[in-house]
């Protein structure tokens, strides 16, 4: 399976820069985090699903790096690049080893079946 998305000889040429380029800071510095951690929460102020997904690692007593992007009110420009870089369109967005599993509750399901304990070995 392959995500949709659209091809670059169908945008045009003017614009080609400013969508390479917008918002581009933020999905960089998820990228070096992703990286250089091995489980890193995507998630934003105000939320209480990233909150939910950090108290689940937390009782497991996995470390994970988490990064906080604006809240219901602020950063949600910001926060668009992230869903189009990502295709997830809700927070958080849980990565382990570079991988994205998801939100907290596919978390939960990966805590609870172990998968989330042999993807770190």
């Amino acid at each position: 399976m392959s995500r949709s998305i659209l091809d670059e000889a169908h945008i045009h040429s003017a614009i080609r820069a400013k969508v390479a380029s917008d918002n581009a800071d933020i999905v960089e510095e998820v990228k070096a985090a992703i990286a250089s951690n091995p489980v890193v929460v995507v998630g934003m102020a105000q939320n209480p699903f990233p909150r939910k997904a950090r108290s689940m690692l937390d009782a497991a007593k996995v470390p994970y790096t988490y990064l906080e992007y604006g809240s219901y009110l602020s950063g949600w420009r910001r926060r668009t690049a992230l869903k189009m870089w990502s295709g997830w369109q809700t927070f958080p967005m849980v990565f382990v080893r570079g991988v994205l599993i998801g939100g907290a509750s596919d978390l939960q399901r990966l805590i609870a079946s172990g998968e989330l304990s042999k993807m770190l070995q």
